[in-house]
Formats: C-alpha cells, sequence, structure tokens
C-alpha cells in the first residue's frame, strides 16, 4: 500500500506538471499596432487575440512584445531578449514604421532575417505576418519589399499572413473600413477594429500553436 501511494502521489505529481506545461506562451514581437496603441489594455491586439484563442478552446498566454515607432532594427535589437524560455511561439508583426521612413527594404529584409534566425535558434514556431508597400517610392521599391516576406516566409518555412489588416479590408470597401475601424489618425485600429483583425488572423495563430 505504501508503494501503491507513493506511485499515486508521483503520478499526480507528473499530471499536474504536464498540466502547467500544457499553455503555450506566444510572443508578438511588433510595433505600435501589436502594442495596442491609444487603446485601453484590454482592447489592445494581444489581449484580445489571448481572449480569442482561449475561446477556441487553447491554453494560451500571448504576451505583448510590441513598441510604438519600433522598426525592424529595433526588433531585432530586442528578440534576443523577447525569446525568454517559456516562449514556444512568436508573432513577427514588422516593417510598418520601415516603410513609413522610406528604409531601404535591403535594410529591412536583413533585419527580419535575424529576427527569424534568431527564433528558429530558439526552437519557436513562428507566424511572419507581411505587409504591402504603396507605390509612394516608386515600383522598384515596392517591388523588394513586397518580395521580402514571401521570400524570408519560404527561407525559414514559416507560415506567412498576408497583411496586419486583412481582416479590415476584406470586403474591399476600404473608406468605410477606415471610418469604421479606425482611430482619428487614420493609421491605428480601433476596438472594434482590432477585434476583426484578430478574428481573421485568429486562425492562422491557432494553426502555428496547435502544429
Amino acid at each position: 500500500m505504501r508503494n501503491v501511494g507513493l506511485a499515486l502521489i508521483l503520478a499526480s505529481s507528473a499530471l499536474g506538471s504536464a498540466a502547467q506545461a500544457e499553455t503555450i506562451t506566444i510572443a508578438a514581437l511588433g510595433d505600435s499596432l501589436t502594442q495596442g496603441y491609444g487603446l485601453m489594455q484590454d482592447d489592445g491586439f494581444t489581449a484580445q487575440l489571448e481572449v480569442w484563442l482561449r475561446a477556441q478552446g487553447a491554453d494560451v498566454e500571448v504576451i505583448n512584445a510590441g513598441v510604438s515607432g519600433d522598426t525592424t532594427a529595433g526588433g531585432l535589437s530586442r528578440v534576443a531578449w523577447t525569446l525568454t524560455p517559456e516562449v514556444d511561439a512568436m508573432i513577427v508583426a514588422l516593417g510598418g514604421n520601415d516603410l513609413l521612413r522610406g528604409i531601404d527594404p535591403a535594410v529591412s529584409r536583413a533585419n527580419l532575417d535575424g529576427i527569424l534566425a534568431a527564433g528558429q535558434g530558439a526552437g519557436v514556431d513562428m507566424l511572419l505576418v507581411g505587409m504591402e508597400a504603396p507605390l509612394n517610392y516608386g515600383p522598384d521599391f515596392k517591388a523588394d519589399f513586397d518580395a521580402m516576406y514571401p521570400d524570408l516566409a519560404a527561407q525559414y518555412d514559416t507560415p506567412l499572413y498576408p497583411a496586419f489588416f486583412d481582416g479590415l479590408t476584406s470586403d474591399g470597401d476600404i473608406e468605410s473600413a477606415r471610418a469604421a475601424y479606425m482611430q482619428v489618425d487614420g493609421i491605428h485600429p480601433n476596438r472594434d477594429g482590432v477585434a476583426r483583425i484578430v478574428e481573421a488572423m485568429g486562425p492562422a495563430v491557432l494553426d502555428l500553436i496547435r502544429d
């Protein structure tokens, strides 16, 4: 009986450790869109994404690793301390501020390459969030910028989500979406806009952590 009791205690301890290990920690490395600029904490991207994933039955914690104004260079400078031992997966959503500043796409590509290499080295699964450049900087800039996301996703065998704002523009009426789902600055989504973004991107994140 003593041996049976000991076995039960050990089994219970093992089950408890397994249950704790089931929680998946996702770091969302990004800029103000990830950070939740202009929103209450519970209304931001990471908070709403965590709620959405939990509603689908996923046991997750989503870490807000977004910094307003950050470029891909900023993301590269802090990816090492973002990838703490408990992080299982990482969403990489950077490049918007590079675009706004007209940074050479070759520089942005190198920075994103470094971020993905760090994630791969840490053994975490990653989701790369892409974007497309307007023609403001010319067709060559646009071609180079637009290509870096699918190229890097293929290089690192990482799933690519086309664009952060896909959930807002899926119906094609961009002006109506801007009026209904963006803050007054026209750059950052409001609470309802974030909800639509999360609803659209959520399945890709769910696939990531299920894998």
